[in-house]
């Protein structure tokens, strides 16, 4: 059951270097002309107290995942049975849960619930907390292809669901989301509405975030008040530990069987090179044996590239400070999200095209209530490295094939229809041999030679 926000406010195959994308023009896309930014969609709990809700699911190690939900009742306990055959559970583990304040707000019962060891690419029935529905979800296979859903800067409105529904539409395998999920902005309801929101896929296919700006919530620096991330650290528990990270600001974790690696960053923590993050991704990116793993993907919120005029030069500083790192160990894409549109530049280090560097992605284009960024700059700098750029609602998905060979297609939101906007291929700069002199070799090599 569902209710306006209004009421709420009431309420208080080898590829070799070639690329190729279906627009007709490499920047002049198609014209398209879409209504307003959809209402918030507010979800309620309809069931009693000692039911689940809000359940979603994330990859923890190689061969586990863990269950997350809320219940309002606080003697639940933190326990997930689970089994192959429905209504059959033949397992079970105990978790741990946690709560928080935020002023006059009080979370519900927290549940955190690591199950496992699962086999790969098989179907999982599960009960949590011993009432309530049942759920199911696929575990992602242990080796490639797997298929990443990417859809970042999402709220919970009109847009969203559909940004949801096409994506539910097609099958996949894990969803990365580089931040600004609930768009709560310190209305701590919303984190409940969200969770309810996103619970029919978030509880059958494992979401992985990283933080943006919306998750800070930030109050003033005073005893007793709510720290930043709050709400977010506690409700959206990743596997950072098992990277070696002291904080869900950042981690990494394997896909596939370690065939990717996947790096999400934190726009919001401290990025400069005497920083934690900092050092703790040059050990992460360090420990990466790219014969073992061809495929690093990165996520981060703040985009590094940009040619629109929303938010342009608020990724500079991480650029600056983290960049190096990732052109040297020869990530192959950076998914972004902050800025509401689609965006996709050619491989690219230290602003100049380079054959062996990222490409880059802005895809902050989930449904967010603030609506879309229209104003790309014709005459900026970066514009001859920008490909393809639309201001629409869509989401994007990086199908892995093989270990040299990847394909991305950006998928944007035509109503009731899903449309394919953006295509290309991709080779892993693990396979590419030209990518494995020095940088300084590579940085000379004509980038040309990744694109057509």
């Amino acid at each position: 059951m569902t209710r306006r926000a209004d009421d709420l406010l009431v309420a208080g195959t080898l590829v070799i270097s070639i690329v190729f994308f279906r627009c007709a023009a490499a920047v002049a896309a198609t014209e398209y002309v879409r209504p307003p930014p959809g209402r918030v969609i507010f979800t309620e709990h309809t069931k009693p107290a000692s039911h689940p809700q809000q359940v979603h699911v994330s990859l923890v190690g190689a061969n586990h995942m863990r269950v997350s939900w809320i219940t309002e009742d606080k003697h639940v306990k933190s326990v997930v049975e689970y089994g192959k055959v429905s209504g059959n559970y033949t397992a079970s583990a105990t978790g741990e849960h946690t709560s928080y304040r935020y002023f006059l707000y009080s979370s519900g019962k927290i549940h955190h619930v690591k199950i496992g060891p699962l086999d790969p690419g098989t179907v999982y029935y599960y009960r949590c907390g011993m009432a309530g529905d049942e759920f199911g979800l696929r575990t992602p296979p242990a080796a490639l292809p797997v298929e990443l859903a990417v859809a970042g800067d999402l709220g919970q409105t009109e847009w969203t669901a559909s940004t949801l529904s096409h994506v539910g539409r097609s099958d996949y395998d894990v969803l990365l989301v580089p931040g600004d999920l609930s768009y709560a902005d310190a209305q701590q309801p919303l984190w409940d509405s969200f969770g309810r929101f996103v619970q029919k896929y978030a509880s059958r296919r494992p979401w992985m975030v990283t933080e943006g700006n919306h998750e800070v919530e930030a109050a003033m620096a005073l005893p007793g008040w709510p720290r930043p991330f709050t709400a977010y650290a506690a409700r959206w528990r990743m596997p950072y530990e098992e990277s070696g990270s002291g904080t869900s600001l950042y981690y990494s974790f394997d896909a596939a069987g370690g065939a990717v690696h996947v790096v999400m960053l934190g726009s919001y923590a401290d990025f400069n090179s005497s920083s934690e993050q900092y050092r703790w991704l040059a050990r992460d990116l360090a420990a990466v044996d790219r014969g073992a793993t061809p495929w690093v993907v990165v996520l981060l919120h703040a985009p590094w590239y940009n040619t629109n005029a929303a938010h342009e030069g608020e990724g500079e500083a991480m650029r600056k400070a983290m960049e190096r790192l990732l052109y040297e160990a020869r990530v192959d894409i950076v998914f972004a999200g902050h800025v509401h549109a689609y965006e996709r530049f050619t491989r690219v280090y230290n602003n100049e095209a380079n054959p062996c560097g990222p490409v880059h992605i802005t895809i902050g284009d989930g449904g967010n209530r603030e609506g879309l960024a229209f104003d790309f700059r014709k005459n900026h700098k970066l514009a001859p490295l920008s490909l393809m750029r639309e201001a629409s609602f869509g989401h994007g998905r990086l199908s892995v094939v093989n270990a040299t060979a990847a394909r991305w297609t950006w998928h944007r939101n035509d109503d009731a229809d899903s449309t394919v906007r953006d295509e290309i291929w991709l080779e892993s700069l693990a396979a590419n041999g030209a990518c494995q002199q020095s940088s300084s070799a590579a940085a000379a090599a004509d980038s040309q030679n990744d694109e057509l």
